[in-house]
């Protein structure tokens, strides 16, 4: 009877078991994805297909139909791309603004912050301080140039001393060993602009020795733009490094239509085996201070000296001059509409108002030489953001279409309220999808999709992001491509994009039928 009954008992262990298992298969995923347009993010083809998460990561793809979950998204008619990378991201507010709304609500999972040479220093408290803060998106940190040559020498207009070298060099190193992805530069801005190439040479061979990458703003992106591209390739041939060109543009009207030259000189480089790209946003306007319009020498030593030298009759003459070149070829785009005020806070009720506007206000002819003199009135009262209507759509379109530019929105994050700032803040990734994709035919749907996920990944190497295969963080956008616009204008910047359905961050639902969930499940991402 004994015998009789263990035989009994092991078929129906047996079937308890599978029913137990049976039970735990029908709930193991925490978000599936049913019958999306999915994009891999490789550029090629999209395909009808299913997609499971469970515990931050794509671990199923295929057939889920039958399959439970807790979350379940119905993705029919729209499409399933990896979550979008920003190669170009100001993030300095993120203390603040740490629900990185601006930036979610356009589909960006990760961000990469510290562009322009100028970054957090020293990285690893910062980092750390963030960590525990929480993040809405992931994000990740250049170390730059300006901040360490700051660190070290001020504002000196000169090169370093040999201690002073190894002291900045000492200070990459450590960057790169708090998990830095690599070194970038401000060449337009101090103290960056006093530096010479054999300077940026050395410290790119530090962040080069980690496996780091250089990203540039140029030396100069109008008159001299040229120079600045071949300064770039060289950078990158002599200290052995990657390097993106940052917000690639031709700016001013003399340059207008000469980005074909640049492009060729990205191509030159690359057939000689150096790894040159380029990073971009969608418009046709710059965002940046004021004081970009002064000649770098005139702000030497600090806003004291910019003064001393202002009151000297002679210098002031010089400085001015310099002001007026660089509104008639260079971000002025020899039109004082074209200088919009973003930020100003010593006379916010400029924000939005042109510089025209305020000659006027002033009882001033609008004439380049006294658009100059309230330049140097704006910046002695503290300086000013300003966007530069100083690019022509022909050279956006045309970079954008190079097959080595990835997508960087150059945004800073913002919030409804916070001065005038550049659309692209809010609307940088639908306006490619939107305006450049839908209704331009600029680029296909899944070559503008490989800009903003795949390949910047791969220039970070980042090996689980950029992607949806399995195995990969669950780092995933959906969005109408029918739909899916910029809302944000010049006129009226403060207005999140449209069409962007959900957002996964490392699995979690950051937006969820078109609402914004302030779930904070990013984390700091370090190069490894």
């Amino acid at each position: 009877m004994m015998t009789n009954l263990k035989q009994f008992q092991k078929p129906f262990l047996f079937l308890m078991v599978l029913l137990v298992f049976s039970c735990k298969s029908s709930e193991e995923y925490d978000v599936l994805i049913l019958n999306g347009t999915v994009y891999d993010g490789k550029g090629g083809e999209p395909i009808l297909t299913d997609i499971a998460v469970k515990d931050s990561m794509i671990v199923a793809l295929g057939d889920l139909s039958s399959e439970k979950a807790l979350k379940i998204i119905d993705a029919s008619g729209l499409a399933v791309s990896p979550g979008f990378i920003d190669m170009h991201t100001h993030i300095e507010p993120i203390m603040e603004l740490n629900d990185c709304k601006s930036h979610v609500t356009q589909g960006v999972t990760t961000a990469l912050g510290g562009p322009d040479g100028s970054s957090p220093y020293p990285l690893k408290p910062y980092m750390d301080s963030l960590m525990q803060k929480g993040i809405g998106m992931n994000v990740g940190y250049l170390v730059g140039h300006n901040t360490v040559r700051r660190n070290i020498m001020g504002l000196e207009n000169r090169a370093p001393t040999e201690e002073e070298l190894k002291a900045m060099e000492a200070e990459i190193d450590s960057a790169m060993k708090d998990g830095a992805f690599g070194i970038s530069t401000g060449l337009k801005y101090l103290p960056g602009a006093f530096s010479k190439v054999d300077e940026v040479i050395a410290l790119s061979k530090v962040a080069s020795s980690y496996g780091g990458i250089y990203t540039s703003h140029l030396r100069e992106e109008g008159l001299g733009l040229f120079d600045a591209v071949a300064e770039a390739i060289q950078i990158s041939e002599d200290a052995s490094i990657p390097v993106v060109l940052t917000h690639h543009k031709a700016i001013g009207k003399p340059m207008w239509g000469k980005s074909s030259r640049t492009l060729a000189m990205v191509d030159s480089a690359r057939a000689k085996g150096l790894n040159i790209k380029m990073d971009q946003y969608p418009y046709a306007a710059s965002y940046t201070s004021i004081s970009v319009l002064i000649p770098s020498w005139a702000r030497a030593g600090g806003q004291e000296a910019f003064v001393e030298r202002i009151n000297n009759p002679v210098l002031r003459d010089s400085i001015k001059n310099g002001i007026v070149f660089n509104i008639l070829n260079d971000r002025g785009g020899s039109d004082l509409d074209r200088v919009q005020f973003g930020k100003v806070e010593w006379a916010p009720e400029l924000e939005g108002k042109t510089l025209k506007y305020w000659c006027e206000e002033n009882g001033l002819e609008p004439s380049v030489e006294n658009g100059a003199d309230m330049v140097i009135k704006a910046q002695l009262n503290g300086g000013a953001g300003c966007v530069f209507h100083a690019m022509a759509e022909e050279d956006v379109e045309n970079i954008m279409q190079h097959p080595f530019t990835m997508i960087g929105s150059d945004g800073r994050l913002t919030k409804p309220g916070i001065g005038h700032p550049h659309p692209r803040g809010y609307g940088t990734f639908p306006r490619v999808l939107g305006h450049f994709v839908r209704e331009k035919k600029i680029l296909t749907l899944s070559e503008a999709i490989r800009k903003m996920t795949s390949m910047p990944a791969e220039s970070l190497e980042l090996t689980d992001r950029g992607l949806i295969q399995e195995g990969m963080k669950a780092d995933i956008t959906i969005f109408n491509p029918e739909t899916v616009i910029d809302k944000a204008t010049f006129e009226k910047p403060h207005q999140y994009s449209v069409g962007i359905e959900y957002v996964l961050v490392n699995g979690g639902l950051a937006v969820d039928n078109g609402e914004f969930k302030d779930i904070k499940s990013g984390i700091v991402i370090k190069k490894q």
